[in-house]
């Protein structure tokens, strides 16, 4: 028997993960009116509500998403790349790019004065001419859509292998404007997108949407839902998309315990799932490091926060009284670069290898919410390891001294989001133990920051995969839109008199 969820009641138990019960708070209970609906994460037993209104625009979202899907298989290759030169060309233009700026100067105006990030959110020509790139870059690459993988041939008959759209591809992600060329890939193979951007940057996506984004589509021919925009400030509109059945897969970067929520939902509205939320790299230097190449490498990992940024760096024993002043000088440059001090976390027990003028010192660290005093160097248990600072202007870092790279394997594999790893080592035997055992999908031998599709790849990523919740795109570390597919198979029978 089944009925309608209409009301929920303070204290109401709610079953989950089939022996356990939630409890309604008075605020939920409060909140919840008829014809909203209720996500019970089953993992967690976290109770989402998601209100009629914001489903109604996320369900909307997929649905035209859905139904260009369906049309964008009578749309040639060639008015594929006709949209993505167009969108570039689009936000090339200086009126186009203006009305862009003028929406994003509100949102990160708004975002400063709630306290927010506006290191990612603000767009300026570096971002505008990333964004024109990727764009061309799909528009020149090879058309993978129907590509043959394989044929294998048999007496009197054959079967071809060959990639196909996979569907409606859902994507959630932080507040950066530049994603929108990410999330555009999907086309390129011939699925369709519904994306959602974080709440700080929606007028910003609105603007790109209406000026850039449905114009290209327009003009080369390509359903307008083909490419579409969740146009809710919620993060209950993430949910509802997630649990929409109508999605082939499920894309989200961001903050780790907001991605892995949304993961949560996804899969168990069984919808396959690619996470990247808890990033930071890590970097080791063993006994045969060299202190010129250590020095500028840290150095240059450093050079803005994002996920590829280094944030955890281990020094073995024996070279640790002179790699760790290295260290510090570079992470004091980095800082300097930016005009700004920096910020340290030593692990527990490693505090006597730092130069006196470290502990015990007060420095300025620029957060979100402004500029505050903060103790230079504070001390940080081994456990904690794994914790990614989300830094605005002022570098901030974790160091540990090790006894040995098997040691530095052990804790990266551990504790760390097992994401980047990069040795600086001489040894090249060391090289291969390090790639051999470290579980991550980017293993490195300088700076880190080269983790990014578009950089390595000249493909912009939907998203970057770490394995911190194990290998689920095995085929491939950084996800681009032209990884997006499904294979289908085909049978040519040339002998009338074939049977089994």
């Amino acid at each position: 028997m089944t009925a309608k969820l209409t009301s929920l009641t303070a204290g109401m138990p709610i079953p989950f993960g089939g022996d356990r019960v939630a409890l309604v708070s008075a605020d939920l209970a409060a909140a919840f009116k008829p014809g909203d609906r209720l996500v019970v994460v089953q993992e967690t037993g976290a109770l989402l509500h998601i209100p009629a209104g914001v489903h109604d625009i996320a369900s909307g979202a997929v649905a035209r998403a859905y139904d260009a899907f369906r049309k964008l298989g009578e749309v040639g290759d060639e008015a594929i790349s006709a949209f993505f030169e167009a969108f570039a060309a689009n936000l090339e233009s200086p009126a186009i790019w203006a009305e862009i700026a003028r929406a994003n100067t509100r949102d990160v105006e708004e975002a400063r004065a709630r306290g927010r990030s506006t290191t990612r959110l603000a767009t300026d020509e570096r971002m505008r001419a990333d964004m024109v790139g990727g764009l061309r870059g799909w528009r020149d690459s090879p058309v993978r859509r129907g590509a043959s993988l394989e044929r294998i041939e048999h007496d009197g008959w054959s079967v071809e292998q060959a990639t196909a759209p996979l569907g409606v591809v859902g994507f959630v992600f932080e507040g950066r404007p530049n994603v929108f060329a990410d999330a555009a890939g999907v086309l390129r193979g011939g699925n369709t997108v519904a994306f959602r951007i974080g709440s700080d940057a929606l007028s910003t996506a609105q603007a790109i949407v209406a000026h850039a984004l449905e114009p290209a589509l327009e003009r080369a021919g390509l359903p307008i839902g083909a490419a579409t925009l969740v146009e809710s400030p919620s993060r209950a509109a993430g949910w509802a998309m997630f649990s929409d059945p109508r999605l082939s897969l499920a894309v989200a970067r961001g903050s780790g315990a907001a991605v892995a929520e949304l993961g949560a939902v996804a899969r168990q509205a069984g919808i396959p799932v690619s996470l990247h939320g808890t990033g930071g790299a890590w970097m080791v230097a063993d006994r045969a490091a060299d202190p010129e190449r250590f020095a500028a490498v840290v150095e240059n990992s450093l050079d803005r926060k994002v996920c590829n940024t280094l944030n955890v760096c281990l020094i073995v024993r024996e070279r640790a009284p002179q790699l760790v002043p290295l260290f510090l000088e570079a992470l004091t440059r980095a800082g300097e670069r930016r005009g700004q001090g920096c910020k340290l976390h030593v692990a527990q027990g490693d505090e006597g290898l730092l130069p006196e003028g470290w502990l015990n010192t007060l420095t300025t660290v620029r957060r979100a919410e402004g500029d505050v005093r903060e103790l230079r160097a504070e001390i940080l248990a081994t456990s904690q390891l794994g914790r990614e600072w989300e830094w605005e202007d002022t570098p901030e870092v974790s160091l540990k001294v090790i006894d040995t790279l098997d040691e530095a394997i052990a804790l990266f594999n551990r504790y760390s989001p097992q994401f980047v790893a990069s040795l600086i080592s001489e040894d090249s035997e060391a090289h291969q133990r390090f790639y051999d055992h470290v579980n991550a999908p980017f293993v490195g031998d300088g700076v880190t920051r080269w983790v990014d599709g578009q950089y390595a790849l000249n493909r912009p990523e939907l998203g970057l995969s770490n394995w911190q919740n194990g290998r689920l795109f095995a085929r491939g570390a950084v996800l681009a839109g032209d990884g997006v597919f499904t294979v289908r198979s085909r049978a040519r029978q040339t002998d009338l008199g074939l049977r089994r």
